[in-house]
């Protein structure tokens, strides 16, 4: 508790220059990093990106190099909107400049809008907006993607619109639904896991909905998701055709295509039928191996939330330790004591990382840190609310 006072303390006496900071550390951060890679880097998945890009900037549309290749044409569709972000700026020839300086640009946005949501949550007072912002700042596993030909930069830039666009609701008016609404679309169609924002977005809705006298209209709105349970799974079984998660399964695999950390069955494993689709097979999968399934779930908890990969040295292990396992105390206590801090605020920066974690459970991590990046700012945001609580609600 001293230590949190401690930290409070100083941040309060960098006083009205803590803005002037912040952007200075933004924009030494951006040329760190776009010295550090020489520029726009391209990465393992980029051609993937590049081609549809480069095809919808020349003729419009997507041209099959191969017309019987649905497979690529389908895979991509589910990285829409960062595909056509990047046909935008291939159109206008700006190359992989235009992608990376439009990337940087729209993080700055997401910096700033994330400074607000903050301090319009802690009531005014700019500590916790402070201490969110430079976390999302300074941790290079977030910004080191707005040099990437990536999705990652675009994904985390919206989804943080979106949380401040979530934020602006509370004051009310047309204006600022229609814009949450807008960014949460744009937000859905970047990536496969996409949807998780618009989820947390609904959890959100439904804790205000609680908060109603009644909860009439909250036992109205889970009844109507009850209903549409079945066209969701319908809908999910169809954002998953183009991927082999039970494969993954069958090789144990905590990270996708590494051997490292893989987990082994002590049994033969019983696997689904051909003709099944993405859901009903993981499904099957999981009747047939419940123990070797929640073996994997838990390793890939782990390697997911840890921050810890074989791959990554030990000074960027030992950051991970001392930064980001207290930031997930952090964020617990202030999802438990920061009740000055509006609820489906609250619920919304609870819900990205669970339905986060959820989902690479059920699925795969990465060997890098392309699932747990987009959360990060959402733990630290929730982290500093919780450390600058105040016991008495600024808002209802």
């Amino acid at each position: 508790m001293r230590l949190l006072t401690r930290l409070s303390s100083v941040v309060q006496r960098i006083g009205l220059q803590h803005q002037t900071l912040l952007l200075g550390l933004w924009v030494l951060v951006q040329i760190g990093f776009l010295l550090q890679f020489r520029g726009p880097h391209y990465a393992n998945d980029s051609g993937r990106y590049l081609e549809y890009s480069t095809s919808v900037a020349r003729y419009g549309f997507y041209k099959f190099t191969d017309p019987h290749d649905r497979f690529v044409y389908e895979h991509t569709q589910r990285y829409l909107v960062y595909a056509l972000f990047q046909s935008f700026w291939l159109w206008l020839r700006t190359g992989w400049w235009g992608i990376v300086l439009a990337q940087i640009a729209v993080s700055g946005l997401a910096a700033r809008a994330l400074y607000g949501a903050g301090r319009q949550l802690s009531g005014g007072r700019r500590g916790a907006a402070a201490l969110a912002t430079a976390l999302f700042i300074l941790w290079p596993d977030i910004q080191r993607f707005n040099c990437f030909l990536l999705t990652e930069s675009l994904f985390i830039s919206l989804s943080v619109l979106s949380f401040a666009a979530l934020v602006r609701v509370q004051m009310g008016g047309w204006r600022a639904w229609l814009v949450l609404l807008g960014l949460l679309l744009l937000t859905t169609f970047t990536r496969p896991n996409g949807f998780v924002v618009p989820a947390a977005a609904g959890v959100a809705g439904l804790t205000r909905l609680w908060q109603l006298p009644g909860r009439r209209w909250f036992w109205r709105a889970v009844s109507v998701l009850v209903l549409a349970g079945p066209l969701l799974l319908l809908a999910l079984n169809r954002q998953l055709q183009s991927f082999f998660i039970v494969e993954t399964y069958q090789r144990g695999e905590l990270m996708f295509g590494s051997k490292a950390w893989a987990l082994h069955p002590s049994a033969p494993l019983h696997m689904p039928p051909a003709g099944l689709g993405q859901v009903p097979r993981i499904f099957y999968f999981a009747a047939h191996n419940p123990g070797f399934l929640l073996r994997l779930m838990l390793g890939k908890l782990f390697v997911f939330s840890s921050g810890l990969k074989p791959n990554y040295s030990w000074a960027h292990c030992l950051a991970n330790v001392l930064v980001l396992w207290p930031a997930y105390w952090l964020a617990a206590r202030g999802a438990r004591r920061a009740t000055n801090v509006w609820l489906p605020a609250r619920a919304f920066l609870v819900a990205v990382p669970v339905l986060q974690a959820a989902v690479v459970m059920l699925t795969v991590d990465d060997w890098d840190v392309r699932f747990l990046a987009p959360v990060l700012p959402f733990v630290f945001t929730l982290a500093a609310l919780g450390i600058f609580a105040r016991q008495k609600p600024v808002f209802s």
